[in-house]
């Protein structure tokens, strides 16, 4: 089972970890990103391209549950503007043993942050500006081959 959503509003931590707890498994693994403040930023915004951002996170769950033996994966992301804090992101996976939950929603997270077409702008005080991709994000994405 896959569930993905990009959405404006907020995460429900609740809701989305009964979602993916699916029977017959033995581990649930999760992640959620928060929205930081490093540097003064008071506001990020996340812009996408509907249709085509939800396209290529499904992709990424088909690939997650092509490689491991997973019973479900859940993928939420925010959308529209966020102050620190706030939740950004929710991976959930669920499979037989722990190894295999814990190790798509970490390839998960790594593959999200450079595959799905998200462009983020942070803003600090009365200035905004877009951000550019992290070489440490390319590098966490590449581990996994």
């Amino acid at each position: 089972m896959i569930r993905v959503s990009v959405q404006p509003g907020p995460i429900d931590l609740a809701t989305e970890l009964a979602g993916v707890e699916a029977k017959g498994a033995g581990a649930v693994a999760s992640f959620t990103g928060m929205v930081r403040g490093d540097d003064g930023v008071t506001e990020l915004c996340l812009e996408h391209y509907p249709g085509m951002t939800e396209a290529a996170l499904i992709a990424l769950a088909e690939e997650a549950l092509n490689r491991w033996n997973l019973i479900a994966v859940t993928m939420v992301h925010r959308v529209g503007p966020m102050m620190p804090g706030e939740r950004i992101v929710f991976i959930g996976t669920a499979a037989g043993h722990r190894r295999e939950a814990l190790d798509a929603c970490a390839y998960l997270i790594d593959r999200l942050k450079t595959d799905a077409p998200f462009w983020k702008r942070e803003r600090r005080g009365g200035d905004a500006a877009w951000v550019d991709a992290r070489e440490s994000d390319k590098a966490a994405a590449e581990r996994w081959g």
